[in-house]
């Protein structure tokens, strides 16, 4: 008789994350979308006939979150009963499900949760943090921070919040450009500059609100600012201006936040497209599609810089072998009872188990619907 252990037991959950005040970065100043009030998260919790448990998530901002909740309830029971160790082959079986619908966006955010689920259920099952199961590089990741930086504050807020996050151990400021008013852009950059000096490592992030000519014409004056890089100059799926951009200017271009698969990455790295990679592991299909793209961008010589969701990219990024970047947003804090560490401009691995992370009463508080199948543990 075969002793492996089984899933028995999975529970999906829909919840609305409020946000403390309305975001807005170029895309709202050229129209395009409204302020962000909210975030939507997919939560995936797993559990085994043995009593192991793991959890993960993806997320949407704005419209997608009920789409990405309702793929994943129409593949979940599909992995009961099945061997959680065999994260590949149940990947390809929840994608295949839903093929229909397609291999990427919605229909592969969905079964990221679950994915990363099974991975910090694989990880805690070792008592070994995701980066040291995964096989880390290092035990602390470069940090800079995104969420003081948002248009919707005035530059002294910028500068205040700056401050703050500086000596909290933070090691960048990014911040949101892309502005209508190129000028206003530019004061700005050059404010924020000026208040944290020039050893700071300092970015910016236009959000795809630029076209060709006018990225050209910011990146060469946004060269005397000494930036760590240019984020999404350009439309997510101009590969070949990114790639303009990237050989032409002096300051490294970042951009792949937006990219909803790893074939869509492939094609960026083909067209040489940028020098910093920034996938998403939530929006690419998970852990599994993530160290695809990662060992892809590798061998190219690409730096690596994850977009969002610090709690699963701190380690990813850890395992990268090239020295990369994590993004440090404070939004997501409510929802876990644990806390990330940053000191001298780095974050910290958690020594904690897998993820290190477990669902708060506020997260309980803010689910809007759940789903369970199997039988509970």
């Amino acid at each position: 008789m075969s002793t492996a252990d089984l899933i028995r037991h999975v529970k999906l959950s829909s919840v609305r994350l409020p946000l403390a005040a309305p975001i807005s970065d170029a895309k709202v100043f050229t129209g395009r979308q409204k302020p962000m009030t909210e975030v939507v998260f997919l939560f995936a919790e797993i559990a085994t006939e043995q009593g192991h448990s793991g959890i993960g998530f993806s997320y949407s901002k704005r419209a997608g979150g009920p789409a990405q909740y309702a793929h994943a309830k129409d593949v979940a029971a599909d992995v009961i009963g099945e061997d959680p160790n065999d994260i590949g082959k149940l990947y390809t079986k929840l994608l295949w499900a839903g093929a229909s619908v397609g291999r990427s966006g919605v229909a592969t955010q969905a079964l990221a949760a679950i994915d990363i689920a099974l991975y910090d259920l694989k990880a805690k099952r070792a008592d070994l943090p995701l980066a040291k199961f995964l096989g880390s590089y290092r035990d602390s990741v470069r940090t800079y921070n995104t969420s003081g930086g948002f248009l919707n504050a005035s530059l002294d807020e910028v500068k205040a919040r700056a401050t703050v996050l500086l000596e909290q151990g933070i090691g960048g400021i990014k911040i949101k450009v892309g502005l209508p008013d190129s000028a206003e852009d530019l004061r700005r950059v050059a404010g924020i500059r000026e208040h944290i000096g020039w050893n700071v490592p300092l970015m910016v992030d236009a959000n795809q609100q630029w076209d060709r000519a006018t990225a050209l014409r910011m990146g060469r004056q946004l060269e005397e600012f000494n930036l760590t890089w240019i984020e999404e100059p350009l439309d997510a799926y101009d590969f070949a201006g990114h790639a303009h951009l990237a050989q032409i200017l002096d300051t490294p271009i970042a951009t792949g936040e937006m990219l909803a698969s790893v074939a869509d990455h492939t094609g960026l790295i083909n067209a040489n497209g940028c020098d910093i990679i920034q996938p998403d592991a939530p929006r690419i299909g998970g852990i599994t599609q993530f160290l695809r793209l990662a060992a892809l961008a590798d061998e190219r010589g690409l730096a690596l810089a994850p977009h969002f969701a610090m709690e699963i990219h701190l380690h990813l990024a850890a395992a990268y072998p090239r020295e990369p970047w994590v993004e440090h947003f404070d939004w997501l804090d409510p929802l876990f009872n644990e806390r990330l560490e940053t000191k001298h401009g780095r974050m910290l691995v958690p020594d904690r188990p897998g993820l290190g992370v477990t669902l708060s009463d506020q997260a309980r508080a803010w689910t809007t619907d759940a789903v369970e199948f199997g039988r509970k543990p």
